[in-house]
């Protein structure tokens, strides 16, 4: 059993914390970062080409995590792999020891980037989470199981659709739901109780996004490239007007992280370090949270 899973079964609130991987990432560098989030968090979250910036694959990051006896989860997006590229890589992972996956649709490149990569999508998420489902079911391949995590889109209760696709996410044999960055309470806790409502929480955990960023012009950036962000203007007006925008971003995410934590349904809180590894950890000090 991984240690996220444990924490995931035993905890009230589980906390997650993505790792930002650059180009000039080595060894030893992730290996550093991770150890130093995983002071504060259950698990690490190794993101697949954020904001379609090309980095080192999550699968050689992983490789780095699981030698030094840590327990990522590892997304692998659609966009960028054929269907052969992606049972290679799912079978590659499971071949690793990876213990969680998180499966999405992938980002798209900026509009500058040169020369222009073609979009692959040969599976869509629904697909490649049966897919990995599939792998846990198959004797042949040994004994090893994939906690298998999908994307959420927080919305108002009149999308209907966007509901549909979480059941059928569930159906394909996802079992965790990380949502995109969330800045909106009351939205997001008339989301979570219409879940709570249609009992999706009974199939799914929920682990709500959280960013902490250093500037009211880093939160415009979130809302205007992070896929399906929600920053409301009132959260840059406040760092726009506060004296120390940094201490301000902690302050905004600590005091959320205290709210969601109450909400009935949310198991868990997924958070975003924006420049800093340690705005995150400062944030999940300041809200109390830690230990629990």
């Amino acid at each position: 059993m991984s240690n996220f899973y444990q924490a995931c079964v035993s905890k009230e609130l589980v906390l997650t914390a993505e790792l930002p991987l650059k180009p000039d990432a080595s060894a030893s560098t992730v290996i550093t970062d991770a150890k130093s989030l995983l002071t504060h968090v259950d698990s690490i979250l190794l993101t697949d080409n954020q904001y379609g910036q090309v980095h080192m694959s999550t699968m050689a990051a992983a490789g780095f995590l699981i030698d030094a006896g840590l327990d990522p989860i590892v997304q692998l997006s659609c966009r960028n792999r054929n269907r052969i590229a992606l049972l290679g890589d799912l079978l590659g992972l499971r071949a690793m020891g990876v213990n969680s996956l998180m499966l999405i649709q992938g980002t798209k490149v900026p509009k500058n980037f040169q020369p222009r990569p073609a979009a692959v999508i040969d599976m869509k998420p629904r697909e490649l989470i049966a897919t990995a489902k599939l792998i846990n079911e198959d004797e042949g391949l040994g004994r090893h199981e994939f906690l298998i995590v999908a994307s959420g889109t927080i919305h108002d209760r009149k999308a209907v659709p966007q509901q549909e696709e979480l059941l059928a996410k569930a159906n394909a044999g996802a079992r965790l739901i990380i949502t995109q960055i969330c800045f909106d309470i009351e939205l997001l806790k008339r989301y979570i109780g219409d879940l709570v409502r249609r009992k999706l929480t009974h199939r799914l955990q929920i682990f709500v996004s959280l960013a902490t960023p250093p500037s009211a012009a880093k939160a415009a950036f979130l809302r205007d490239n992070r896929r399906r962000a929600l920053v409301p203007d009132a959260i840059i007006r406040r760092l726009e007007q506060s004296v120390d925008a940094e201490a301000e971003g902690v302050a905004i995410a600590s005091e959320l992280i205290q709210q969601y934590a109450e909400i009935p349904g949310v198991t868990g809180i997924n958070l975003v370090p924006v420049d800093s590894l340690e705005t995150a950890k400062s944030a999940i000090e300041l809200s109390g949270v830690l230990g629990n």
